[in-house]
């Protein structure tokens, strides 16, 4: 090989090889510093696509999730009203049954009654309420159950799965014990406790109904939001094994790029020095 001054191949050779170890390094302490293997476009172009739309899918199903628990609670607030319907009932079965005592008088059945119309009200003002402004209840119908307004729960990230949840009718059972003093049933007398009496029974199984079907459709969301949590930890495990580094085989990285860096830098440096021995020819 001839000697020469104006090119240097051996110099050159050794700063290409230190400049790709100190691009390498400064990769490797990116990614341990932020713990992530993809840490821009240019380390893992697929990789970065599949991870961003993995992340999508994990903050949308975050979000259905939400979406889902709210649900269950307006279901569980539906419950809690029609459960105090019930203790409403049952009061008035109780009264109606104490009406039809025959050693009660006039006064006493008069007494009960006033009662009776104090629970219808009390009664027929739970129909207004409300979970976040959304009616719990709606009125109309002929079994208690109202499937045109149903409210629609997504379940799934992608829109594809759908549960209905049911606005119950409870004015199906206040109706048919009566709002007020005028309407519905009394029980001013021994024989029109004994025909509340039946009424009543039968609301008891109307409101039984309309919480039975509110138990399934909050058994439903409650499974539909198990669902949805145990993909949302899939979708991360996945996720994960994309973007976020493996620290130990990454520091094993950084120790050997260090070294290369040392060994480049002393390597250069011999290379520089090298030529120097061209003027031992010329003096």
């Amino acid at each position: 090989m001839s000697v020469v001054i104006n090119t240097n191949s051996a110099a050159t050779s050794a700063a290409y090889n230190l400049g790709n170890t100190n691009v390498n390094l400064q990769r490797s302490l990116n990614r341990l510093s932020s713990g992530s293997r993809i840490n821009s476009s240019f380390d893992d172009a697929g990789g970065l696509a599949v991870s961003m739309k993995m992340s999508a899918s994990i903050r949308r199903t975050e979000a259905t999730l939400a979406n889902v628990n709210n649900s269950v609670s307006f279901l569980q607030t539906q419950d809690g009203v029609m459960k105090t319907a019930d203790k409403v009932l049952n009061r008035m079965s109780e009264l109606a049954t104490l009406a039809q005592d025959v050693t009660k008088s006039t006064n006493d059945l008069a007494l009960y009654d006033t009662e009776l119309d104090v629970l219808k009200n009390q009664l027929n003002l739970m129909l207004n309420e409300k979970f976040n402004g959304i009616s719990l209840f709606s009125s109309g119908t002929t079994s208690g159950l109202d499937s045109s307004t149903t409210l629609t729960v997504v379940t799934s990230h992608d829109g594809a799965q759908t549960v209905g949840i049911t606005q119950a009718d409870l004015s199906f059972v206040s109706t048919s014990v009566g709002s007020s003093s005028t309407t519905g049933m009394d029980i001013s007398t021994t024989s029109a406790a004994q025909n509340a009496v039946t009424t009543i029974q039968t609301a008891i199984q109307n409101l039984a109904t309309l919480r039975a079907n509110n138990g399934a459709e909050q058994s439903r969301l409650t499974f539909a939001g198990d669902m949805l949590a145990v993909n949302k930890t899939n979708l991360e495990a996945a996720n994960s094994r994309i973007i976020d580094v493996d620290v130990a085989d990454e520091s094993t990285k950084l120790a050997r790029y260090n070294i290369l860096q040392q060994a480049g830098t002393a390597m250069l440096a011999q290379a520089n020095q090298a030529t120097q021995s061209i003027l031992r020819l010329i003096s």
